[in-house]
This record gives structure tokens, sequence and C-alpha cells, in this order.
């Protein structure tokens, strides 16, 4: 579990024209709320905020929120970006309390790659059509991302959701796949290059046989 510190302070005012001028001080409106505690409506400063967002832990870890009032422990939950440019609009931050499970996406890493022998060996393209886990835990076995060892996969191998290790006290939810699947999360396809290799020559053999064909209708007419 990853802790990260973000300052806020509290938010005086409310509306649209507020939170436009907070923007244009270089401040992010957000809303901290859970626990069974009223909502806080915040600023916080928008540096901070832009690099936080660039690591990715923080988009699933525990978040330090320290204000005048003190600090509370939050998760993030939602980031609102302006559509056109690099702006935070607004955050949304869940209060987190130890006994209480929380539910997050966590981001799955891929370790190994580089020496699977469908990758080193056959050339092949690690693909992974499952990126993050929707899972539940308590706030003290929240992991900053899974591991997926793929160093054992071999040309056209794939792991699936079964074959993941969980770390302890971390489970998936019901919505993390459906019953009875047990969804793909890598596999090790051919290069591309023989793909288009393949689909060119496949392309060459049809224009062949076109021009066969056309050839015989013409020496039938002839």
């Amino acid at each position: 579990m990853s802790n990260y510190e973000i300052n806020a302070k509290h938010r005086e005012g409310s509306g649209t024209g507020v939170s436009r001028r907070q923007r244009l001080e270089s401040l992010v409106p957000a809303v901290v709320y859970g626990a069974g505690k009223e909502n806080e409506s915040l600023v916080l400063d928008h540096d901070q905020v832009m690099h936080s967002l660039e690591k990715e832990a923080f988009h699933s870890a525990i978040i330090d929120l320290k204000t005048d009032k003190g600090s509370q422990q939050v998760i993030l939950r939602e980031v609102q970006m302006h559509p056109h440019r690099q702006l935070v609009m607004h955050l949304d931050f869940q209060r987190v309390k130890a006994t209480e499970k929380l539910h997050m996406r966590v981001p799955l890493h891929f370790e190994g790659a580089d020496v699977a022998p469908g990758v080193k060996v056959d050339k092949g393209i690690l693909a992974h059509p499952m990126t993050e886990l929707d899972i539940t835990c308590l706030p003290k076995d929240l992991p900053e991302f899974i591991a997926v060892d793929v160093s054992g996969l071999g040309l056209n191998e794939s792991l699936h959701l079964s074959d993941v290790s969980l770390p302890s006290g971390v489970e998936l939810t019901a919505t993390a796949y459906h019953e009875g699947e047990n969804p793909t999360v890598a596999i090790i396809s051919p290069p591309k290059v023989a793909e288009e290799t393949d689909d060119a020559a496949a392309e060459a053999s049809a224009a062949d046989d076109d021009k066969a064909a056309a050839d015989a209708v013409k020496d039938g007419d002839d």
C-alpha cells in the first residue's frame, strides 16, 4: 500500500462562478465524502494535483489529505478533466475506515516478458486484454498494483484470470468476471511482420487465381 500526501484548503462559496474563479487562481475544486461524516468542499493546488495524477499508483493509493483541521485518509474516486486542455476540473475523494473494505480497480503489471520464450525466442508480441482488476480489500491490504508473471509463456500461450495470484487479503469482486468465465489476461501472439507477410502472400495468391481465371475466360472466348 502506497501513501501519498496532498494539501487542501476548505472552499468558501459554491456555484459555477466561484469554481471558475478558483480555477483561474490555479486551484482545483474537490469534495470529500464518506465514513459517516458530512461532505466537505475543498480546493487543491492544481500543480500538485497534476503531478500526483501522473503517478499510476496515486489512482489506487491511500492518500493523506491534509487540511488546516488535520489529516484524513481518502482514496481518489473521480477525476474530471477539461475536454480539450490539460486542466483538472474537479476531484472526488472518499474517506476510508480501517475496518471497512474498499472496492477498487487496481492496475496489472506484467513481469518477465523480455525472457518469455514466446518473445525472446519466437519474437512474439505480448498482448494484455486486461490491464486492471476489480478488487475488494481492507485499506491496509490495498496493493499499488498486482503482478502477473508472464516469463514462462511460449508463442500462442496465454494466462487467464484464474492464473493470477492475488496478494493476501485481496479478493476479486463479483463484477471482475461473469460466473463460469475465465477471461484471458495475457497472451503472446505471432509477430505482426509474419502476419503481414502471410496476409500479403494470401492476397498475392488470390490475385494470381483471379488473373488465371480471367485468362481462362479470355482463352475460351478466343
